[in-house]
């Protein structure tokens, strides 16, 4: 299992990767969380949250990523595979800042369908 001082190696070479641009006005930057969090309207806390997008008034804008949830879904994968899936939820939380900076919701939409047939699915097998 990658503890949490090894995730946060990855976590910071996986950073490097990205544009600078796509840094723009991140003031809080990408903090990585020890937690392990779930959607609130998930039945039984069955859908984890693995990054999110943050922007107000008084933090600025950060990224949260969370390694207990990481750990949850993805701990039994090698090195490589943990990364990519580190990768592909970075990625998707700097969308959603990109689009932000732009006034963009697009991600936002697509990710409330995605919970929308989540709870369709759910109440369909309960």
């Amino acid at each position: 299992m990658i503890s949490l001082n090894e995730m946060e190696e990855i976590l910071d070479e996986i950073a490097t990767e990205f544009p600078q641009e796509f840094y723009r006005e991140l003031n809080g930057g990408i903090i990585l969380l020890p937690d392990t969090k779930f959607n609130n309207i998930s039945e039984k806390n069955f859908l984890y949250i693995l990054g999110e997008y943050h922007r107000s008034s008084n933090m600025g804008r950060y990224i949260s990523i969370y390694y207990g949830s990481f750990i949850r879904l993805y701990g039994h994968l090698d090195r490589n595979a943990f990364k990519e899936r580190l990768r592909q939820t970075l990625k998707h939380e700097f969308t959603h800042h990109m689009e932000s900076l732009a006034g963009e919701r697009e991600l936002e939409k697509k990710d409330t369908r995605y919970i929308e047939n989540y709870l369709r699915r759910i109440n369909r097998n309960s």
